[in-house]
């Protein structure tokens, strides 16, 4: 397999796993409820709802990972990051125009009120950032023949 797409598998699956922690993180918070993506994936499949999770991170990780690997040099900028952040944006396109209103919340997913537009938007600009960062990553890594560079290394204070 080309290792781009490899690249863009493992980015992906880094950058759900972030939203998903995110996900989880606001509904045990009680904010926004109604706006549940791995729900809405369950009940458009009519499935249990670990098949909505394994959508999800079917979504996140083939789906966009692979296709930012595809289309990552043809994004602006020379930055991963804002790459990243700017396919956040093309994914949250995608999920307000097609799933949004398949799961029955309309365009924007408006019928869930204002905020499911700038929520998702939030956790698709940090699940891009988390995509194109840790593509960058890999990809710099690959070509320094996968080898640790001492600024990949977590630093450590020399007071403590």
């Amino acid at each position: 397999m080309n290792a781009k797409i490899v690249n863009g598998l493992i980015a992906g699956f880094v950058a759900t796993m972030v939203l998903s922690v995110l996900m989880v993180m606001k509904t045990a918070m009680g904010l926004m409820p109604e706006l549940d993506t791995v729900v809405m994936l369950s009940a458009m499949m009519n499935s249990p709802i670990w098949v909505g999770w394994l959508a999800h991170f079917m979504i996140g990780t083939v789906a966009w990972g692979g296709a930012y690997a595809l289309i990552n040099s043809s994004l602006p900028s020379d930055s991963h990051w804002v790459k990243g952040v700017a396919f956040g944006v093309i994914a949250w396109l995608a999920m307000m125009i097609l799933v949004m209103p398949m799961a029955g919340a309309g365009l924007f997913g408006l019928t869930l009120g204002i905020m499911a537009p700038v929520a998702t938007l939030a956790l698709h600009l940090v699940f891009g950032a988390v995509l194109g960062g840790t593509y960058g990553w890999l990809s710099r890594r690959a070509a320094d023949g996968g080898a640790l560079r001492t600024g990949d290394l977590p630093r450590q204070n020399p007071s403590a």
